[in-house]
């Protein structure tokens, strides 16, 4: 993956390839953003460009100052992600052919192909939907860990940086995340680990504080416009059901919600916050951000944002974090999804 094919971050782009050039290289960096900003294919087009044999600088006047060749040998590899020095970690779990103690390790060709035909904007949902474990939560395991130690104590294949891409970095259980801590204090020379998250809220402190954070502008929720026209109409009438508080067809709802599987849920959960968001800068500030207060129902579009002010709108936030939380530990989601409902419902009324 060259820069030139990532849309919409010149300004992230210009930053890192400066920073390259001028050999102030971490040898640990998190890139944090939501898949539609495009982190996956920064993380791996800014490991491309650092082992790049050719790299391209272009004169005054153009927009992007610096990029990979995309000829050479090294660069080749790259965007074919076969190169020797090139090692991925991800989420994973067990399928109808890896029944026990699954790891990154046997889901290597799955992976590739997954980010070629999704050009490395593939979201969570859709790899889980890929192995056919929609409803399974991945992880990231003390295997990996071991794996990823290995791997960057070894020597370079090819002479330039061996770099390990973890996706979803937070998806690391405690014990994979404790073994990455000595390495990422002392790391081999010329190795760099590349952390893409979505949100740092779930990672431990002591991973943060060991890494540089490289924050990947969000260029919108991702999500496909028939999915956020679902989440839309999921969204509303769940409001106006929490305003009603009428329990017969609230629980309807729950029992619906609660078939949509544990992935889908979080997204839909990330949706709500997301638009909670939009509404409060709206009534707060003013500002509108474009496509995250249309729901394609008029009366709610005007009357819903006055219902969210300062005086609700953290602890909506933190109640919305909690559930999300819940439904990532496999709580019951028809009981989170209940004692989530009764929460808000207060806090709307309490604006």
């Amino acid at each position: 993956m060259q820069f030139k094919d990532i849309e919409g971050q010149l300004v992230l782009i210009n930053r890192l390839t400066e920073i390259i050039d001028s050999g102030r290289v971490s040898h640990a960096q998190m890139f944090l953003g939501p898949t539609s900003s495009g982190s996956l294919a920064l993380a791996i087009a800014y490991a491309q460009y650092l082992n790049c044999e050719n790299r391209q600088h272009y004169g005054e006047g153009s927009e992007l100052r610096a990029d990979s060749c995309g000829q050479c040998p090294n660069c080749r590899k790259y965007e074919e992600l076969m190169h020797s020095d090139l090692h991925f970690v991800f989420p994973s779990a067990t399928t109808s052919t890896v029944t026990s103690k699954p790891s990154s390790e046997d889901f290597q060709e799955e992976f590739r192909d997954f980010l070629t035909e999704c050009r490395q904007k593939g979201t969570e949902d859709e790899w889980y939907a890929r192995l056919g474990v929609e409803n399974k939560q991945g992880m990231i395991r003390e295997k990996d860990a071991d794996n990823i130690v290995r791997t960057l104590a070894l020597k370079s294949y090819e002479g330039g940086y061996k770099v390990v891409v973890m996706w979803m970095a937070e998806r690391m259980n405690l014990d994979a995340a404790n073994k990455l801590l000595k390495t990422l204090e002392e790391p081999t020379d010329k190795t760099l680990l590349l952390l893409v998250a979505e949100s740092r809220d779930r990672m431990l402190s002591t991973i943060i504080s060991r890494v540089q954070q490289v924050v990947v502008p969000d260029l919108g929720m991702g999500l496909p416009e028939e999915r956020r026209a679902e989440f839309a109409r999921l969204f509303v009438s769940w409001m106006r059901l929490l305003f009603k508080l009428d329990m017969k067809p609230l629980s309807e709802w729950v029992d619906q919600t609660a078939t949509i599987g544990r992935e889908s849920q979080k997204r839909f959960l990330q949706y709500v916050q997301e638009s909670l968001r939009a509404c409060f800068l709206k009534t707060a500030a003013g500002i509108e951000l474009p496509g995250e207060l249309v729901f394609d129902d008029e009366k709610f579009d005007t009357f819903f944002p006055t219902m969210i002010t300062v005086r609700n709108i953290e602890q909506m936030n933190q109640a919305i974090t909690d559930a999300t939380y819940a439904i990532e530990r496999n709580a019951n989601a028809k009981i989170t999804f209940m004692q989530l409902s009764f929460t808000m419902s207060k806090l709307i009324k309490n604006r």
